[in-house]
């Protein structure tokens, strides 16, 4: 969930607003999203604050309240809460609260409570790399897949791939064809290597995307480029996109030559029939 790219989950709000004496109404967040890719979560809202500031506060179910500490007293509309989130299996909320800056008074100030979101079921998962190789004279081609990195960190501060969150519920798709052919192939693995039977001495293009069996919804993850065995002739690494896009491109400049040709033809039989016209007029005479 692509922000480009990002999975966006939309927040219905329950705006909790209270008034105290001496001080002005202050509005409440609205427009509340929760944004992840590879768990790495931010939570955006509306509007822009006007003589107040945000502080975002998070809970899970089996966790209290607790203040960001990098969204404290903030003027800004997003905040990224992946520091606190790392139980991705915990479903989370959070609140945004909107106050005045702490004048030594202890008020209680206006604040919208998001809908709950769990890492683990609603993150989306980023686009793969992967290498391919090809043994056209076996025919057999290898496609070796990395798995998208997380940012979360073990001890000694490399980072986490989403594998050792999903462990065996991460599972990849791999979309084969000929390179001079439409016609797609599928084959899937749990695995990081996949070797496929495939006519020998051809070329073939590859492209990879992951899926979470266990969800109910956003288990497919963001397409891979496309990469092609040599002298495929195929589209190197463009995403499927810029490909869809010179697709759209060609078909409207033979739709533009088309009409053109329509026009031309069109205004051309005019004159011809309005230059047949006059030469059959009579002579007047003087």
């Amino acid at each position: 969930m692509t922000l480009n790219s990002r999975a966006i989950f939309s927040s219905h709000y329950l705006p909790l607003t209270k008034y105290f004496e001496g001080a002005e109404q202050l509005r409440t967040a609205h427009n509340i999203t929760w944004s992840s890719t590879n768990f790495k979560t931010i939570l955006e809202w509306q509007p822009k604050p006007t003589n107040y500031v945000y502080t975002v506060e998070i809970s899970g179910k089996t966790t209290n309240w607790k203040k960001s500490p990098f969204c404290m007293w903030t003027e800004e509309t997003e905040c990224d809460l992946t520091s606190l989130m790392e139980d991705v299996h915990e479903t989370y909320s959070a609140r945004i609260i909107s106050e005045q800056r702490p004048n030594g008074e202890r008020e209680e100030f206006p604040y919208t409570l998001t809908d709950k979101f769990t890492p683990y079921k609603q993150t989306n998962i980023g686009m793969p790399k992967f290498n391919v190789t090809a043994d056209q004279s076996k025919g057999l081609l290898k496609v070796m897949i990395e798995d998208p990195v997380s940012h979360y960190r073990f001890a000694n501060g490399s980072l986490k791939s989403i594998r050792e969150f999903f462990k065996d519920d991460l599972k990849y798709y791999v979309y084969y064809w000929k390179a001079k052919s439409t016609g797609k192939k599928t084959d899937s693995t749990k695995d990081n290597v996949l070797e496929i039977a495939v006519d020998k001495d051809e070329s073939y293009c590859v492209y990879v995307q992951a899926f979470i069996p266990s969800r109910r919804s956003n288990r497919y993850g963001q397409q891979s480029t496309i990469r092609c065995t040599p002298g495929g002739g195929g589209f190197g690494e463009y995403g499927i996109g810029f490909i869809l896009a010179m697709i759209f491109i060609a078909v409207l400049i033979l739709a533009i030559i088309i009409v053109l040709s329509v026009w031309l033809w069109k205004h051309k039989r005019k004159a011809e029939r309005k230059k047949k016209e006059k030469n059959l007029m009579p002579l007047q005479s003087a």
